[in-house]
């Protein structure tokens, strides 16, 4: 029997279905998670305990989640402004690396600048070094029409890469006896701690803050949503696509390169290949679960931060392998975002005798 399936876009969804449709989502991820759990003969109570525990059981853990949480809002910001625009930045990781890159050199030929003055120049030559990285694309975008996903997921590899060869060759530090590490930052090089974390959680809030104001209350931000909306509408209004297209990639890459300065400064003291930590990728999917909201994209990625943080404790707590830890992280990740599938499209089942109903079946 043949039983067409009709997908159709949701105009609008009342706040309360909205809210049913998401606990409903975490609920089915967490029922599958468990026979996830329970094929691999582990408790599931024992191990979502223990995965809460190991994000919030106790002030140190707590520090250690915010401490994911800082990079991954920022990045999420980063790629926010982007998406915003419909621009596809898959190029974060590659946008952070280049931030830190940028912000190591300052560190490590300017160390005894005083601090504040050096970590300033730190960051801002970390934002200017993602942005530029960053505008590569959106210059070719712009004038080329060339596919923004393709060249700034290439683009990522090419920067990863680059600080594998000064790891390895330029910048390899002289005193390491054969080990392939650069020198760590001086003092100065050093974000400072405030209640026990470094002050990238104060440069975090600030900046959801002002990434919220400027999509919405500005001019620039007020264009880079209407060229994501309709292209046709601000060609109409006379907008100059192109030049806000390059601004709003160097604003993206300008704050994931941000990120690579606050995890050489304050979490790696130098540079390392791996800086970015996959915080590029992790980005992409916060900033959609948070719909692409400045002040949901915080909440969003403590609660992500979390499920790092938790998955990380269960496999030294219950010497689970990592690879069960990904598994769980990945079935409740699959239905968090498959709810957003549903938030924003109804599916319809007709049979042949239903064929005159499709429309106000459609219409409910």
């Amino acid at each position: 029997m043949n039983i067409p399936v009709k997908v159709i876009k949701r105009d609008d969804i009342p706040k309360n279905r909205a809210v049913v449709i998401r606990v409903s989502s975490v609920l089915l991820s967490l029922v599958c998670a468990g026979i996830v759990l329970l094929f691999f003969k582990l408790n599931p109570f024992l191990v979502f305990g223990t995965i809460i525990e190991g994000a919030v059981g106790n002030v140190s853990r707590i520090q250690e989640t915010i401490i994911k949480a800082i990079p991954l809002t920022i990045a999420s910001l980063g790629i926010l402004v982007a998406f915003k625009m419909k621009f596809w930045n898959i190029g974060g990781e590659g946008q952070i690396v280049v931030g830190a890159l940028a912000a190591s050199f300052v560190a490590l030929n300017f160390g005894d600048v005083p601090r504040p003055a050096l970590l300033l120049l730190m960051a801002a030559a970390s934002i200017v070094g993602g942005g530029i990285w960053a505008l590569i694309p959106a210059i070719f975008k712009a004038r080329m029409g060339t596919n923004e996903v393709i060249f700034t997921l290439m683009m990522n590899y090419i920067a990863i890469k680059f600080v594998t060869y000064l790891q390895y060759g330029p910048w390899r530090d002289p005193n390491s006896q054969g080990f392939p590490k650069i020198p760590n930052f001086s003092e100065n090089g050093l974000l400072p701690s405030l209640f026990g974390i470094h002050i990238g959680w104060i440069v975090t809030l600030v900046l959801v803050a002002l990434v919220y104001l400027f999509i919405h209350y500005t001019k620039k931000g007020y264009e880079i949503t209407v060229v994501g909306e309709s292209l046709d509408t601000a060609k109409y209004a006379g907008m100059n696509i192109p030049f806000i297209i390059m601004t709003a990639m160097f604003i993206s890459g300008g704050l994931c390169g941000l990120v690579g300065m606050i995890q050489t400064s304050a979490i790696e003291k130098t540079l390392v290949y791996g800086v970015s930590a996959n915080y590029g990728f992790t980005a992409i999917i916060t900033a959609w679960l948070a719909r692409l909201n400045a002040v949901a994209v915080l909440f969003v990625c403590i609660a992500f931060a979390m499920l790092l943080q938790g998955a990380a404790f269960i496999q030294l707590a219950m010497n689970v392998p990592s690879a069960v830890a990904g598994v769980v992280q990945g079935v409740i990740l699959f239905f968090v975002l498959g709810s957003e599938f549903f938030l924003q499209y109804k599916v319809r089942f007709a049979g042949r005798g239903n064929a005159g109903t499709d429309g106000k079946e459609a219409s409910r």
